[in-house]
């Protein structure tokens, strides 16, 4: 498995599209919100709409990568990485959001874009990283602990219970 968080460019216009179109199909909520908070459809607006340059009063800067499988030319997941966390983000967001497309999950993606998106903090100058994911999620839960994740403690939002992992990078 060789892979690399890469930025979008129209290179890989055609792989996003498949990824989307894939998930989308699934009919499941696509996680990082920041690919999904624009239609794909309208490219150059999308591409404009994942990275958050400036923050203001409900939004912190964040980066977004998209993870490239360089063996099977695949476009595989995503990671949002938030700069620095608000109150709403300490409680429940975190920095780092991440998801993979449903045909590619249980394959060990997540646990290797996390640490990618580990070393993109670091250049960030993050030292702690705050990852957030539903209890009943043991994936990603799997995928955070695997990256040195240790438990902090477990909210509920809206019904639902979430827990909250440190990595110290």
């Amino acid at each position: 498995m060789k892979l690399r968080l890469v930025k979008l460019s129209d290179d890989y216009k055609a792989l996003l599209f498949d990824m989307m179109d894939e998930w989308y199909a699934a009919g499941e909520k696509i996680v990082p919100y920041a690919i999904r908070k624009c239609d794909y459809h309208d490219w150059d607006a999308y591409v404009n709409s994942v990275d958050i340059r400036y923050g203001d009063e409900n939004n912190v800067p964040s980066t977004t990568f998209f993870c490239l499988d360089e063996d099977r030319d695949i476009l595989v997941g995503a990671v949002n990485i938030r700069h620095y966390l608000n109150e709403q983000l300490r409680k429940n967001g975190g920095h780092i959001g991440d998801g993979v497309r449903p045909s590619e999950r249980r394959k060990g993606y997540a646990t290797a874009m996390i640490g990618l998106a580990l070393a993109e903090c670091r250049k960030l100058g993050i030292e702690k990283v705050l990852m957030v994911c539903d209890k009943e999620n043991t994936g990603s839960a799997k995928s955070i602990i695997n990256n040195g994740g240790v438990l902090e403690n477990e909210i509920e939002e809206d019904g639902i219970v979430e827990q909250r992992y440190w990595i110290d990078i």
